[in-house]
């Protein structure tokens, strides 16, 4: 990975200190080999005692599994890492997995990976002092694993450095980390024992797994899927009753820090065909009480727009409809309890939250935004869901709060495109306060960044839906499209790329700057977003297609140039008299100053209602625009499948095309490096 791209050195392996970078991969190497070898000595340890107790008949073999290192064949060391926000460099590091394996396999370093067994993820590093880039390294494996697991509730991990090794669990909210434990001292191998041997022994809730989501490999449909549990206590008698729905997608997976509290999957009620779902499942980890992530907050805002569009209204069908919503319930014993994470875990620290593991059936609404297959079903997904939330306001006064790629859905059927909107977690009602905002979310408003808790407006809504369409146009509408970028990334930073094709530039793409710190964030938004000029080169430049990069220019100069409070710079008493800024709006002017500052995103809501309306014709004309575009090519397409005729303007998924045909209106009026706070 070329880090100069974001302005971070890199460390020449060649010197002295890349040679130093070398025998740290060699030291984690060697440690790595003692580490597995360790396990491996406990593994045949534990299967020579249980299948003592398992041939008595006093376990059965089913509760119990050995815990085994698995190969990782063509690991590279990281030399030229350099840790982002400290600017210090890590070691060369190793990493070994563990996963959990029958009671009568074959003790021995395992080759086959099975990403639904791993238990933990062990980042091995070849110096003492790295215990801390040891961490980051755990912390980025581990969201790796979330992905890549759905039956995961959290998720262990260890790091070793030198002798030492610590022990951690991650949960939806914190990590909980273990004292050393030194190898080289008999109690310290006493208790790496003992947390092998609680491994080996425990239910698998304890090891992180969910037993409510089971994966099944050889179905009788020929393709690996997931028998998911949802339950419902049956008001009459108070029994809790269990009904099992299946899934080959996963719509939504757990690959942000905030995400692991929720996932979502297409089900259905029969494995076979399983070609049609007929629900979605949300499963999460919520905070009673009413906080953003509690479902029944979420319901409750889908309920009352049920009740307000029912499905005879212009609107029917704008939003998911809930079915059920209720507690996941495990088994203790004999009995069934409700799953949270001090049950699982069994005992919290005081400071920390305690999640109740819960799932939501609804009414099946279509794929997400992120699926879809041309930019023009994007406009129309895009336009709906902003259309029917306006009407939300209108009707409810409900503010969505948490506008993103989870949160619009689009279905699609062979004589039109809908959008739906979805994800009402975050909901509000216009005035009220933000509830328990997400940690970050890169699609969020510069004032709802910098206000977490302030009440959220149309305005920040609509904000969003600008940041949403910028990241998917450069980014990629779908899976196809982001591995295509990715590729072509690759290819501009590959060694004298810049000699073979001079007229080819490397893109500096600020828009991932959106990924970092919330202070982060909203500082370069209010930097780019300022002016048009900084807007096109910095943001719009980037987007692929014309049908998003066009609506996204309309929406930027609906929000944010308003004659009378355009541009995103806070305007002190001195800018007041700079002849920089002698362009600032008068209303603006008069603004009363907020801590010396005038904000012109502040002054943007008393135009709230104007700039909405302005807002609504404008996705409304695209929305016209882009299903004209795709009905004709509808019609090309059956008049001759398959030819070049059948292909829509900008409906194929972009190659490398360049970006010199956006607009380019003269240098920007006034620059300036990072945003004026």
């Amino acid at each position: 990975m070329d880090r100069t791209d974001y302005g971070i050195p890199t460390v020449d392996v060649g010197s002295q200190d890349g040679d130093n970078y070398v025998m740290d991969y060699m030291k984690a190497y060697t440690v790595a080999s003692y580490y597995e070898s360790f396990i491996l000595f406990v593994a045949h340890q534990v299967k020579e005692h249980i299948s003592k107790y398992v041939a008595a008949g006093l376990i059965k073999s089913e509760d119990c599994r050995l815990i085994l290192p698995i190969a990782n064949e063509g690991v590279e060391a990281d030399y030229d890492y350099i840790h982002p926000l400290e600017g210090r460099s890590s070691k060369g590091f190793t990493h070994v997995e563990c996963g959990m394996y029958p009671l009568n396999s074959i003790v021995e370093k395992q080759k086959t990976v099975v990403p639904h067994l791993i238990v933990a993820d062990t980042e091995i590093a070849g110096a003492q002092d790295s215990l801390d880039d040891a961490e980051q390294h755990l912390v980025t494996k581990t969201k790796t694993l979330y992905v890549d697991q759905h039956n995961h509730s959290f998720a262990w991990g260890l790091t070793v450095a030198f002798r030492w090794i610590h022990a951690y669990v991650f949960g939806p909210d914190d990590v909980w980390a273990s004292g050393k434990i030194d190898l080289s001292e008999v109690e310290g191998r006493q208790a790496f024992i003992s947390l092998l041997v609680d491994w080996s022994l425990s239910s698998v809730d304890r090891l992180g797994f969910d037993p409510t989501i089971r994966y099944v490999l050889n179905g009788s449909i020929g393709v690996p899927y997931l028998e998911i549990d949802v339950h419902n206590v049956d008001e009459s008698t108070g029994q809790v009753e269990k009904h099992t729905y299946y899934s080959k997608w996963c719509i939504v997976g757990a690959e942000r820090r905030t995400g692991r509290h929720d996932r979502c999957f297409a089900v259905s009620t029969n494995p076979e065909p399983m070609d049609t779902p007929t629900f979605l499942i949300k499963d999460a980890w919520t905070i009673p009480g009413g906080g953003s992530t509690d479902d029944m907050r979420e319901n409750s805002f889908l309920n009352v727009l049920y009740a307000e569009f029912d499905e005879s209204s212009e609107f029917g069908g704008s939003f998911t409809q809930p079915v059920n919503a209720g507690a996941a319930y495990i088994s203790r014993g004999d009995t069934l309890v409700a799953d949270s994470t001090d049950t699982t875990l069994g005992g919290l620290p005081d400071s920390s939250k305690v999640r109740q593991h819960r799932r939501t059936l609804v009414e099946w609404a279509g794929n997400p935004i992120s699926a879809a297959d041309y930019p023009n079903q994007v406009v129309v997904a895009i336009a709906d869901a902003m259309i029917a939330l306006n009407e939300a306001y209108t009707k409810c006064m409900i503010v969505h709060g948490n506008i993103s790629d989870q949160a619009i859905l689009f279905q699609k059927t062979a004589d039109k495109v809908k959008g739906v909107l979805a994800e009402f977690g975050y909901a509000s009602y216009a005035g009220e306060s933000a509830v328990d905002a997400p940690e970050l979310n890169k699609f969020q408003s510069i004032r709802s960044l910098e206000n977490p808790g302030a009440a959220r407006t149309r305005l920040d809504d609509w904000e969003s839906i600008l940041y949403l369409i910028c990241w998917l146009g450069t980014f990629g509408i779908n899976a196809t499209q982001r591995r295509e970028f990715a590729a072509d990334q690759d290819r501009r930073r590959a060694p004298g790329f810049t000699e073979r094709y001079p007229t080819e530039r490397v893109s500096l793409l600020l828009i991932r700057n959106w990924n970092y710190d919330t202070s982060s964030a909203s500082d370069f938004k209010r930097c780019y977003m300022h002016d048009i000029t900084s807007f096109r080169h910095s943001y719009l430049s980037e987007i692929r297609d014309s049908p998003l990069r066009q609506l996204a220019e309309d929406i930027y100069m609906a929000l944010f140039r308003h004659p009378d409070c355009y541009g995103t710079y806070k305007v002190s008493d001195k800018d007041l008299n700079s002849k920089w800024c002698s362009d600032i709006p008068d209303a603006l002017r008069a603004m009363p100053a907020i801590n010396g500052k005038r904000d012109p995103l502040v002054l943007r809501e008393a135009y709230e209602k104007e700039i909405v309306e302005k807002l609504l014709r404008i996705v409304v004309a695209h929305r016209d625009t882009a299903l004209a575009a795709l009905a004709a090519f509808t019609i090309a397409g059956a008049a001759k499948v398959g030819s070049e005729a059948a292909i829509p303007p900008s409906a194929a998924p972009a190659k490398n095309r360049e970006r010199d045909d956006v607009p380019y209106d003269g240098p920007a009026r006034r620059t300036r490096s990072k945003a004026n706070h």
